[in-house]
């Protein structure tokens, strides 16, 4: 059974502005900890089946796949690590962002699902590690949507 970490945030956008953001897959990096860049991988750059590879500090990777893709409401990116699956120490791991219209404003609901290598123990000492990652990046996001500042230190 796989875990999970979720976090939600409501933007003072409306749900058109928020999703008109939040389906350039490209302004990762301005939210996301730790993220230095991204580059697309050939092909798509929004919808189901775009891909890219998010670059973090000292050369580490990752690669993002659109697994499922709603119009307007949101999306489901795999984790891997280019044809090798998931990227230690997960077994796999999906990133899902949501949207929910409230009134003028969005409520965006950001949620990672993951089992890893090692199990219980594991989740045990790592489990809280990517709820507070989870939450930065939806406090994140919602600062930057707002602001156009980017909220990133390692993207600066």
């Amino acid at each position: 059974m796989p875990a999970v970490a979720s976090h939600s945030v409501l933007l003072r956008l409306s749900p058109q502005d928020t999703w008109t953001r939040l389906r350039d897959l490209s302004l990762a990096p301005h939210y996301v900890p730790g993220l230095t860049g991204c580059q697309f991988h050939p092909g798509k750059t929004e919808g189901l089946g775009a891909s890219r590879r998010v670059f973090r500090k000292g050369g580490q990777w990752l690669d993002e796949s659109v697994v499922q893709w709603q119009e307007g409401q949101g999306f489901v990116l795999v984790l891997h690590k280019a044809n090798a699956g998931a990227p230690f120490p997960f077994r796999e791991a999906t990133f899902h962002y949501s949207l929910q219209a409230e009134g003028d404003a969005t409520r965006i609901t950001t949620c990672m699902k993951y089992s890893l290598r090692g199990g219980w123990i594991v989740e045990g000492l790592l489990g809280k590690a990517f709820v507070k990652v989870v939450r930065q990046i939806a406090e994140n996001l919602k600062a930057y949507y707002e602001t156009g500042q980017t909220q990133n230190a390692d993207f600066r």
